[in-house]
């Protein structure tokens, strides 16, 4: 059997550095669980909304927790992470903070905006309920529930103090992919000795770019397992950065929620800039949200940051890319 072990959520970083001490040594193949506070270092709760995003501290967003060194971890290696168990809080939240976000320029100019989302019963339902304050839309928006972590890494080789956010191109950090749930595996390189894991940014549930800045942020515990791997078929593959082998298809019941056919309704943004293409295919889809569904303008910007879906579609015929950017028609009630 596999040796257990387990973090508390007191044990918290807000930089990435090869010179943090662990704060647990663990052997290859063992099995840990973590308390983890949100990306937000659970700033924002059910019982402060009013006044949350007045006070909210950059400074303490994004924790990681840790970091855990693997005996036998070297550089060179790759460092397998088994997802086993990933289970939310009771509740979660989205926020639209000022100079956050693809459109930042564009809601900078409002005040800062947060639902709160009621996660009692999603592992059950299998979706949660968009908390829109439409009253034609309230209760008919449902984003499939499929919870994963924002941020997981490994020290950097580069000495000094590195930012949580953004991620990093070899070690991992702020991915923020939400396919990485129960189930997967993530592979990422190995910079020092020990490797030193931290982990952290629990989601409820995101769309691909997390366009708003934010996901369904939550308070989580998890259990992971991790192997320090050898080969070099897997060093080969993990050369420029991490690689992931999702979940089977069976494992993921969340992906029937909005099946209708696999039907979506995307936007195409065309640039020679990839980011101005993002936003124009974010625009249009907002648009639509707005026109067809009644909704405003900023919920509707949260509900593509956890729903929606960013695709690269053409990316050959230079000098411009097409970006695309769905919205999946399943999450609306009929």
């Amino acid at each position: 059997m596999a040796q257990s072990f387990h973090i508390c959520p007191n044990t918290k970083h807000f930089r990435w550095c090869r010179d943090i001490p662990p704060v647990l040594t663990v052997p290859s193949g063992a099995e840990i669980s973590f308390d983890l506070h949100d990306g937000g270092n659970n700033q924002i709760r059910l019982d402060n909304t009013k006044e949350a995003l007045s006070t909210f501290d950059f400074t303490q967003a994004d924790p990681g927790h840790g970091p855990v060194f693997i005996e036998g971890a070297e550089p060179g290696d790759v460092l397998r992470v088994d997802f086993l168990e990933l289970e939310t809080a009771d509740y979660g939240w989205t926020a639209i903070f000022r100079g956050f976000g693809v459109l930042a320029d564009e809601f900078d100019d409002k005040p800062p905006a947060l639902r709160m989302w009621d996660l009692r019963g999603a592992a059950e339902r299998r979706y949660i309920v968009f908390p829109t304050t439409s009253e034609h839309l309230r209760g008919k928006i449902r984003v499939p529930f499929s919870p994963f972590l924002g941020t997981i890494g490994v020290a950097p080789a580069a000495g000094g103090e590195h930012p949580m956010v953004p991620p990093m191109p070899h070690t991992g950090g702020n991915i923020d992919t939400r396919h990485i749930t129960c189930g997967s595996s993530l592979y990422l390189p190995i910079q020092v000795a020990g490797a030193l894991l931290s982990v952290g940014d629990g989601h409820a549930a995101q769309g691909d770019g997390e366009v708003c800045g934010t996901a369904v942020e939550t308070p989580m515990r998890c259990r992971l397992r991790v192997t320090v791997e050898k080969g070099e078929s897997t060093k080969s593959w993990c050369a420029d950065g991490p690689a992931i082998m999702t979940a089977p298809r069976e494992t993921r019941p969340e992906l029937d929620v909005v099946a209708k056919g696999g039907r979506e309704f995307m936007a195409l943004g065309v640039d020679a800039d990839l980011r101005e293409a993002t936003k124009k295919a974010v625009r249009g889809v907002l648009a639509w949200l707005v026109t067809e569904k009644g909704m405003e303008r900023s919920e509707a910007y949260m509900l593509a940051s956890v729903a929606g879906s960013l695709k690269l579609t053409e990316v050959v015929d230079m000098p411009n890319y097409v970006v695309g950017f769905g919205i999946p028609l399943g999450i609306f009630v009929e």
